[in-house]
């Protein structure tokens, strides 16, 4: 292990000071513009800069339901390993991301506030926090390097204009080409971008805050106009955006309405700074500290956005519309900003209701972010929070977090319109199964017609509380194995206080809808146990073996030589029905499905190929339930409820565990209980087949 000493100096050389001169750079305005002309894109504004920065982490595309569905992998949270990764919102983050590349390129959006819309715990907040987090890391990379600048007085020739101070930083982290007079601005554009192409069209657009504006007037008073002399005082530095530091990013969020003030977006007067100034009009007795002044040339988050009072709504509609912000006793303030809102439902419902706001609904984009009605993606979120790495000492056994995450879906679908279809197996559609009958066509007309689909029902985070009162829960002991029962039982208890279910109907449904993920994790479990009881690959390969010959047979009329005999016999149809059988091939349809199955073997026979069971998965099931059917008698499962097992018996279910402890990622714990369950179906008769 490296010393103290040792680690200091790795930061403290090489690679790492270079990477820390870059982020702490300092220059004069000169040099900046050498590095403008170098790269244009420094000067890029807050919708450009962040749209780049999504498109910079890649994306990657898919088809589902015939359309094209862009995946943008910033949401992924490379930057902290994924512990903010969004899951399941392409098609909502497709529309986000069209929302800045419009306003990137100036088609109008970007007069618009971005609102995201959906039920509590949908997402919004994670996507906020997202793109907070890559603004900040975006600036501290060489594709997002932006600068402002601040006033300096070495020799103490302008002591007075900065108020005593040796130096005044830009309040409101103003671009340093802001400082051009206007008449020079499009000259110096054309000859930075001469020989230049730039997706972007660029451009100095706006005035300087007022404390800036206030010391560059002074200065070209002072220096008669002189404005090369001004610009001696300038320093420009290298900005790296910040929430922490109230650098790049405002975040706001309402208050009790008696204690609002719209102040906390705009600034404030500092009273103190009076006396020293003489006037309260005095830019320098000014804190340019409001939300919106800090979130400049970044972006801001108002959270809850539709709870705001009236008086800051006039805030946010000039903040949108002429990306202006007007500070008490101040002119009208440029910004440059990316304005992000969201809200939950009942709020956007009186917005819909409320005519006074119907200023707020023109300049409003509004983006659905539903819950997720994807099985295998609701998964993931589980997977985030609840893995081997972070609950350390308690195995979740297979299927566990599945079960929950199923439960949560089937209470956010809509119940299909047609009758010959379950909503289970609409969940199942939706995570792209196949089911007899359904086409891709099909899955999307289920999606149409249900127009409030992930908008209600049980939020992940209710499920993750759940989980985790299972996890501490020492009902029994203390938990070492989480298994699926403790968890929906959890889910069931807690139904009686969720705060957002007022309606005993909806209670009702939300149970029975757990009794349906109860018994779909019955087949579930007894599917695995009969793979494992029938997991012998010789023993399979055999009956396969034998079923072929007799199929063969069979289909061209021949007869099949009894390997112990030596007699040539009838082709055995009691094992070719009892095999077939078990995957629901009738009697009508034997002689199809047995022609299918030699021309396949005779489609392999001419590439070359050898016939493998396990290519044909519809064979493959059903050699593993009739070898299931042959072996559950002699292992005697259902001898395990009444704990009279003889030693033969139990080294073959001591086998079987082992199998679904090294094959399904049971522990022991965890396979005991499921082999103990199964064992009670069976102890009871339930023999129901596995669809």
């Amino acid at each position: 292990m490296s010393s103290s000493k040792d680690w200091i100096n790795e930061l403290s050389g090489g690679k790492k000071v270079a990477e820390y001169q870059d982020l702490y750079w300092e220059g004069s305005f000169n040099e900046y513009l050498d590095l403008v002309r170098e790269n244009p894109l420094i000067c890029r504004n807050a919708f450009q800069r962040m749209y780049d920065m999504i498109i910079g982490y890649g994306t990657s595309t898919y088809t589902e339901y015939k359309k094209n569905i862009t995946h943008y992998k910033f949401f992924d949270d490379e930057i902290e390993n994924g512990k903010d990764a969004v899951f399941g919102l392409d098609v909502s983050l497709m529309k986000l991301v069209n929302f800045l590349k419009s306003a990137a390129y100036g088609y109008g959006t970007e007069k618009r506030v971005l609102l995201l819309h959906g039920p509590v715990g949908s997402a919004k907040s994670t996507i906020a926090r997202m793109l907070k987090k890559g603004t900040e890391h975006y600036s501290r990379t060489e594709e997002g390097a932006l600068y402002t600048f601040k006033w300096v007085d070495p020799e103490g020739k302008i002591k007075e204009i900065l108020g005593g101070q040796p130096e005044m930083v830009s309040p409101m982290h103003e671009d340093p080409l802001k400082l051009i007079p206007h008449e020079y601005r499009n000259k110096l554009v054309e000859e930075m971008m001469k020989g230049k192409k730039s997706e972007y069209k660029l451009e100095i657009k706006g005035e300087l805050d007022p404390a800036s504006r206030y010391v560059q007037r002074e200065l070209m008073k002072l220096y008669e106009g002189d404005w090369k002399k001004v610009m001696e005082h300038v320093r420009v530095y290298r900005m790296l955006i910040s929430e922490k530091d109230r650098v790049g990013i405002g975040t706001f969020q309402p208050k009790d309405e008696k204690n609002q003030d719209s102040t906390e977006l705009t600034g404030d007067i500092n009273y103190r700074k009076i006396a020293l100034y003489g006037s309260d009009s005095d830019p320098r007795a000014f804190n340019f500290d409001g939300e919106f002044n800090v979130a400049n040339r970044g972006m801001i988050e108002f959270i809850e956005v539709l709870k705001l009072d009236v008086a800051f709504l006039y805030d946010l509609l000039g903040a949108s519309q002429e990306h202006k912000i007007k500070p008490k006793k101040f002119p009208q303030t440029d910004i440059d900003q990316v304005i992000i809102g969201h809200t939950n439902e009942p709020e956007f419902r009186k917005l819909q209701n409320n005519e006074f706001m119907e200023a707020l609904r023109d300049r409003t984009v509004k983006i659905d972010i539903p819950y997720i009605t994807k099985l295998h993606r609701e998964i993931k979120i589980y997977e985030k929070d609840f893995n081997a790495e972070r609950i350390r000492g308690i195995h979740i056994a297979p299927h566990t977090l599945e079960v929950a995450a199923m439960w949560a879906i089937l209470t956010r679908l809509e119940k299909p319109k047609k009758a010959n279809i379950s909503l289970l197996q609409k969940l199942k559609l939706y995570d792209g199964k196949t089911l007899t009958g359904y086409t891709e066509d099909n899955v999307k007309e289920l999606r149409k017609e249900a127009m409030r689909e992930g908008l209600d029902g049980i939020s992940p985070r209710y499920v993750q509380d759940k989980i985790s009162n299972a996890l501490v829960s020492e009902k029994s002991g203390p938990v070492k194995s989480l298994n699926p029962f403790m968890v929906m039982n959890e889910l069931e208890s807690g139904l009686k206080h969720h705060a957002l279910i007022t309606s005993d109907d909806k209670r009702g449904d939300y149970r029975e809808l757990l009794s349906v993920v109860k018994q779909e994790y019955e087949d579930i479990v007894k599917n695995e146990v009969q793979r494992a009881i029938s997991a012998d690959e010789d023993a399979i390969s055999t009956l396969c073996a034998n079923y072929i010959d007799n199929v063969k047979a069979y289909t061209q009329k021949e007869k099949v030589q009894n390997k112990y005999t030596g007699q040539f016999e009838e082709p055995d149809e009691r094992l070719m029905r009892s095999i077939e059988e078990k995957i629901d091939i009738s009697d009508a349809r034997k002689e199809d499905f047995r022609r299918e199955i030699m021309n396949y073997i005779g489609a392999l026979a001419i590439e070359g190929k050898q016939f493998d069971y396990k290519t044909n998965e519809r064979l493959h099931k059903a050699l593993e339930l009739k070898l299931f059917e042959d072996q559950k008698d002699s292992i005697k499962l259902t001898s395990l409820v009444s704990n009279v097992v003889d030693k033969a018996t139990q080294e073959k279910i001591d086998v079987v565990k082992s199998r679904l402890i090294n094959q399904f990622g049971y522990c022991e714990i965890s396979a005991t209980d499921v082999l103990n369950y199964v064992a009670s179906i069976f102890a009871r008769g339930d023999v129901k087949k596995s669809n």
